[in-house]
């Protein structure tokens, strides 16, 4: 039951001082498996005035999903993402599950400042407060993406196609012989961390800009995407 679920585990349940009331985060959390490992980080970063968006990879087993949604019902703040994907490591899948959340954040009533992606193996090391208060004294108004040009050693990634196979029953990316064209808008590459903390207006912008809707569509077949998605338009001029 919800009242065991909260009691047990001491799941927070107001906010631990004005500051925090009035900072919003937004998290992310893509899962698959490890369900106790779940609910603990679920446990660790939990505030009630935040939001969280739990992506389940669609493949994961039907009972997993199920006891996440039993968990998920018990707080308003919490939900499934609303479009699941068929998540493949290093390919695109992984990239469009954060858009979904995002895509379903953006609707959201509560005002969040900063939206945070996570994996279901993370675990914090900061309190809610110190996340925060490190956000505003280095980074406030600023998105935390970090990376730099695209290396030598790096390029084959976006400049050959991939695709998504399947050996045995698991799913993989594979280069095909197919060269890929030059990016769109004639932006620069980058490469950097598939995680995140980004601005709510720059989320807006992600999800409305010709130039980033044009990068989506050119890394559908590039491998690893999320590692030069952000990036890339974060350093776009303005």
């Amino acid at each position: 039951s919800c009242s065991t679920v909260l009691k047990t585990l001491h799941f927070i349940t107001r906010p631990l001082s004005d500051e925090e009331g009035n900072f919003s985060l937004a998290y992310i959390i893509t899962i698959h498996k490890e369900l106790e490992m779940f609910v603990r980080l679920l446990r660790a970063i939990y505030m009630p005035q935040n939001i969280y968006c739990i992506h389940i990879d669609e493949k994961s087993p039907r009972d997993y999903k199920t006891a996440v949604q039993n968990i998920v019902n018990c707080f308003e703040n919490i939900f499934i993402s609303s479009k699941r994907e068929h998540v493949v490591y290093a390919g695109f899948s992984r990239l469009q599950a954060d858009i979904n959340c995002m895509r379903d954040l953006i609707k959201s009533k509560v005002q969040w400042n900063y939206v945070i992606n996570l994996c279901g193996q993370d675990y914090p090391l900061k309190t809610n407060k110190e996340i925060i208060q490190y956000i505003k004294s280095k980074w406030n108004g600023k998105n935390i993406t970090p990376g730099i040009v695209q290396p030598r050693h790096m390029k084959h990634r976006t400049e050959v196609s991939y695709r998504e196979y399947i050996h045995s029953g698991v799913p993989y990316v594979y280069p095909a012989k197919i060269r890929k064209a030059q990016p769109p808008h004639n932006l620069t590459i980058y490469f950097g961390s598939a995680y995140y903390i980004l601005t709510k207006e720059f989320v807006e912008f992600t999800l409305s800009d010709a130039r980033a809707k044009a990068l989506l569509e050119w890394s559908k077949d590039t491998y690893s995407p999320d590692e030069h998605y952000w990036v890339t338009l974060n350093r776009l001029p303005g």
